[in-house]
């Protein structure tokens, strides 16, 4: 049991002329935890030595254990003698009330609505250090005082105000100590917002409030010094928010701890520019990234930002002496402020060293494995993907309505980004144009006559939606001209695709495209498995017309050798997709 007990008495309610400060109580902050039963437990185990412990529900989500309240002029003294006792940790510090939502411990009580009051720290049973001893701060300073007590200050405590203006928002500059222009209508604008006078100089009493709830974010991050010899990385990272899991070359992973929501990874692996370019490619299609947002790369390093309504990421890597060393840090949405400060740590304090790199392969090289994911991360999956085909030279496609419907962006062989500029429902044709210049190798050029009835036809389309990595030709028959109710805008084919083939050109046996293949059902329908449509070639043309596109006419004749086939098919397919 400790020896020192804290006791609130009332006395007068201590004020500050003409300041909203003196309606204020603040608290003494003890500890801060990331879940609801951990803060009881750490709360039971305070109130085992001392009165008028508090739990509440931090407005970042995180439950704070708090003495008191006490009066502005009182606190600073309470903490240094509970301090100095040893009855709380040498981090706790004073925290604002509107740092708090609502009361957790003791049940039922109100303590956010009390009075402010005036709290006498008292010995029982042995009396407490004498305040003689300890450092008086005053309750007031004069401008002349607040400048003779800022002097005092280290470069490090300089820095540490610059940062919390920095991250109440009211700082922009460097983090350099030195107090200048930015620096002091830094400090006024904080005093103003919180109806101090704005004399650009803080007072002891305005640090320390200033400084409480940085402290207190500080405590709910964790940064922590992290030596990882296996990756060769030194480190800060935010240990209170996420553990150690794994390594999967080229990453060590480190894991949300306590529903953070945080993940990091270090990057690790021997290289050079092309494995920098492989990198930086290959992380774009991780749904760890998302696809919104600032990303350049230079010989010797890169940087991608992404960003969407669930995460924020950033990645950073260089590459040095043969070696590719960075780190990953994905953030929940709405986390700015911290994830601000997070990232300005893991920046600063990186430091690869040379004497080790993540293996090829590390643990066991018969685990499963999956194409769905590199190392232990998941791959982006578009929403939907089909098929197209370049229908002039500057690279307009055409494809099927379906695979455009309702999409945030659409892509081009997962590469190309392109906009849909015409649709057209009862046709079910779509007409997009790509964002940037392009220059097919292959275009459609269309049968102008009609089809020979019952005569080989094949589609050419993505057939397992890119798996491959190239268009598959699928063979079939001309059944018909003409739809299953007799309309001329369709011909049905005896032809088994696959519904990524949808959207894929159809080809006369000379090599003229006679068509676009249709989505399988048909009015709503599910026909037999090997009949399909395709949309007539006057419909197509009459389409592209309709939107300023000009359609090339074929003058194949006779049969096209089945590899030569292969090849012009390949260059005129593109796999589309949609991604939300």
């Amino acid at each position: 049991m400790r020896q020192f007990l804290l006791g609130v008495i009332v006395t007068s309610i201590m004020t500050f002329a003409g300041s909203a400060f003196a309606q204020q109580t603040v608290w003494i902050q003890v500890a801060a935890k990331r879940n609801l039963n951990a803060a009881q437990s750490s709360a039971r185990e305070f109130s085992a030595d001392l009165q008028n412990v508090n739990g509440f529900v931090m407005k970042s989500g995180w439950y704070a254990i708090a003495l008191g309240p006490f009066a502005p002029s009182q606190a600073d003294a309470a903490l240094a003698r509970l301090r100095v006792s040893g009855q709380i940790p040498n981090d706790s510090y004073i925290a604002l009330s509107n740092g708090y939502r609502r009361q957790f411990w003791p049940i039922g009580a109100t303590a956010l609505t009390a009075l402010p009051v005036v709290p006498a720290i008292t010995a029982t049973p042995e009396p407490a250090e004498t305040p003689s001893s300890l450092p008086l701060i005053a309750s007031e300073e004069t401008r002349q005082q607040a400048r003779q007590s800022e002097r005092g200050l280290s470069r490090e405590d300089r820095m540490m105000l610059q940062s919390a203006m920095k991250w109440e928002g009211y700082y922009r500059s460097a983090i350099d100590g030195a107090f200048g222009p930015g620096t002091r209508n830094a400090m006024a604008a904080w005093q103003s917002a919180n109806q101090f006078e704005d004399t650009g100089i803080l007072t002891t009493k305005q640090r320390a409030l200033l400084l409480s709830g940085y402290r207190g974010m500080l405590a709910s991050i964790g940064m922590q010094p992290v030596i990882d010899n296996t990756a060769g990385i030194e480190i800060d990272l935010p240990l209170a928010m996420i553990n150690f899991d794994r390594y999967e070359p080229p990453f060590a992973h480190f894991t949300s701890k306590n529903d953070s929501g945080v993940k990091v990874l270090l990057i690790s692996q021997s290289g050079d520019e092309n494995s920098l370019r492989g990198l930086y490619d290959i992380m774009q299609t991780l749904e760890i990234v998302p696809l919104d947002g600032p990303r350049e790369i230079t010989r010797k390093q890169f940087t991608l930002t992404g960003a969407n309504s669930k995460v924020s990421t950033d990645s950073f890597a260089q590459l040095n002496d043969g070696q590719l060393k960075g780190f990953i840090v994905s953030w929940p949405a709405g986390e700015d402020r911290r994830r601000a400060v997070v990232l300005d740590a893991m920046r600063a304090s990186f430091r690869p060293f040379s004497d080790a790199v993540l293996p090829d392969v590390y643990g066991d090289p018969n685990a499963a494995q999956s194409v769905n994911l590199l190392a232990g991360l998941a791959i982006r999956h578009p929403d939907i993907s089909r098929s197209g085909f370049y229908i002039n030279e500057t690279g307009s496609v055409l494809t099927t309505i379906e695979a455009v419907a309702s999409c945030e962006r659409i892509t081009l062989d997962d590469t190309y980004e392109v906009e849909l500029v015409a649709a057209d429902s009862a046709t079910g044709l779509a007409l997009l144009r790509p964002l940037q210049a392009l220059a097919p190798v292959a275009f459609a050029r269309f049968l102008p006559g009609i089809p020979r009835l019952n005569g080989e036809v094949s589609v050419s389309g993505y057939s397992f939606g890119g798996i491959l990595g190239a268009p598959t030709l699928t063979y079939g028959t001309l059944a018909d001209l003409k739809g299953l109710a007799g309309e001329t805008s369709v011909k049905r084919l005896a032809l088994l695709p696959t519904e990524w083939d949808a959207g894929g050109p159809v080809f006369d046996a000379s090599g003229s495209v006679m068509g676009m293949l249709l989505p399988g059902e048909h009015n709503n329908r599910r026909l037999p498995e090997d009949v399909s449509f395709t949309a007539d070639t006057l419909g197509i043309i009459d389409f592209l017309s309709a939107n300023g596109v000009s359609a090339a006419a074929s003058d194949a004749s006779g049969t096209i050798a089945p590899e030569d086939l292969t090849i012009m098919a390949g260059d005129m397919t593109v796999l589309v997709s949609c991604w939300n």
